[in-house]
């Protein structure tokens, strides 16, 4: 594996799905058009491309499959990336993969591993869809030279299910973050306030202990709102039987509305990272979130709260109440997606220098 002759990479990077249509879609998005900017010459293989394609980055479709079951179609993708790679070498090349592939050099883990099941219930893993995951899941991570987390917790994860492959792994490159419009200075009425809610996986993301402190809050604070941004109305309006008032049922938006946020609510009970959380300090809105968020790392205590997962409701109402009371809003979170792709080319350059 070598670099280009005038020092700069030729990178390939691997996703299904390549656009800004989710979390990690957006991440590959982002990062291969700041590599292209940098100088590198990228490349993208996917099954489709769900947005027009970047100017200067050839991108080769595959074909869509079948999505379901999940593991078939992984299976079936990471078989059609080696045939097309046997029959379109590139020597030379880095081979960056974002899936469950067995014909890479470097992969990015977005989520927790599937092999957290074992913690679960014996009579969970009796599946042929386990036994795959898990077999799709040690095939990636034994194949690559390096594993790249997208957050620290995931990094921990990965250690401790995963530690005859530790030494692979890197330090975690956390996703980037475009600057959103910023929360306006302003003072929150002592009988009021917006709390704010957004994920559209909300059982996950936590949305019922969510009701449970506002409630609360409510009591003392008989103004305060929450908003609820992502699930259909129809999906949640349950939860708010019994309430006069208080909430408001925002649906799917592309873009949150952080800036009427006066504080973010995110305790979920899993979340890889959370770019919710990080967007919202973008826009200088502090937050209350979980300490099983990967984003908990990039929360200081001038940006909000980290709770364990198990505090209470009583917990957390009062880590909500302080960051309403606060004095000053919290200092932007800034973090650039050319910032993640320097990272990246840290790793890239590392990992050649060693091959």
């Amino acid at each position: 594996m070598i670099a280009a002759p005038d020092n700069k990479l030729k990178l390939l990077h691997v996703v299904r799905r390549y656009g800004p249509v989710g979390g990690m879609e957006r991440y590959v998005w982002e990062i291969t058009r700041e590599l292209r900017d940098l100088g590198h010459r990228v490349e993208v293989l996917c099954e489709v491309c769900l947005a027009d394609k970047p100017h200067g980055i050839i991108v080769h479709e595959l074909g869509a499959v079948a999505p379901r079951p999940r593991w078939l179609a992984l299976l079936r993708f990471g078989g059609r990336v080696k045939g097309w790679l046997e029959a379109n070498p590139r020597p030379g090349w880095l081979i960056h993969s974002h899936e469950r592939l067995c014909s890479h050099h470097i992969t990015t883990f977005h989520g927790p591993p599937f092999a957290t099941i074992f913690e679960k219930p014996w009579w969970r893993l009796v599946s042929l869809r386990v036994a795959m995951q898990l077999y799709l899941e040690r095939r990636e991570l034994e194949t690559a030279r390096r594993i790249v987390p997208n957050s620290q917790f995931i990094r921990q994860q990965l250690a401790h299910h995963y530690s005859k492959w530790a030494h692979k792994l890197t330090g975690p490159v956390v996703p980037g973050v475009v600057a959103a419009q910023l929360r306006p200075e302003r003072g929150v009425p002592a009988d009021g306030g917006v709390i704010g809610f957004v994920g559209r996986e909300w059982q996950r993301k936590g949305l019922v202990r969510a009701v449970e402190a506002v409630a609360r809050l409510r009591h003392t604070r008989p103004n305060l709102q929450l908003w609820v941004a992502g699930p259909e109305a129809a999906e949640v309006r349950h939860l708010f039987t019994g309430w006069q008032g208080g909430y408001r049922l925002l649906g799917w938006s592309d873009q949150a509305c952080y800036a009427d946020f006066d504080v973010l609510l995110h305790p979920a009970r899993a979340e890889p990272y959370g770019m919710v959380i990080s967007e919202a300090m973008a826009a200088k809105v502090p937050v209350v979130i979980s300490d099983v968020c990967g984003a908990a790392a990039q929360v200081t205590p001038v940006a909000g709260a980290v709770l364990p997962l198990a505090a209470s409701p009583e917990e957390w109402a009062s880590a909500v109440e302080e960051q309403l009371r606060r004095g000053a809003a919290p200092p932007q979170f800034i973090r650039s997606w050319k910032a993640v792709a320097l990272e990246y080319e840290t790793i890239y350059r590392e990992y050649l220098r060693k091959c």
